[in-house]
């Protein structure tokens, strides 16, 4: 079968013996992905197919039964772990120039005193002591405590 245009091209599935061809229609797209093409609800509704994601099948009518497509859940794997890497890979690339630029590298000033670095309650607090036989055991609550 020829194609008509640079997006239609004819898909098979199944074997000499059981096979179902149709010509569809792809968006091409230029980016980088670990896909070769993605086929979704327009392709199976062509071949009359039906995806089970759960057992990695896809089932469709063909001229001497059912023709069914199957996968490996190491080979699902090995794919979702590679499209993570190229995503991954994909997004630091865009981000991080963006970051190095947006960013003013700042180290700490080692001469501040660490009190003025220490942490400091918003509301404002009380002591309370927890160890009436050890005055340093001590815990700071809100003076502003809701009726809950």
């Amino acid at each position: 079968m020829p194609c008509a245009s640079p997006n239609r091209l004819p898909v098979t599935f199944g074997s000499q013996a059981n096979f179902h061809s149709e010509v569809l229609t792809f968006e091409v797209v230029d980016f980088l992905g670990s896909y070769h093409a993605i086929m979704g609800w327009p392709c199976y509704a062509r071949f009359m197919a039906i995806p089970n994601y759960t057992y990695l099948k896809l089932k469709m009518p063909g001229p001497n039964g059912v023709i069914t497509v199957s996968s490996a859940f190491s080979h699902a794997f090995m794919c979702n772990r590679e499209h993570y890497e190229l995503a991954t890979a994909v997004v630091n690339s865009s981000e991080l120039p963006w970051l190095r630029e947006s960013s003013v590298p700042a180290a700490p000033d080692c001469n501040q005193p660490t009190s003025t670095l220490a942490f400091r309650p918003l509301e404002e607090t009380k002591t309370v002591g927890i160890d009436p036989t050890n005055p340093t055991k001590t815990v700071q609550i809100r003076t502003q405590l809701s009726a809950k």
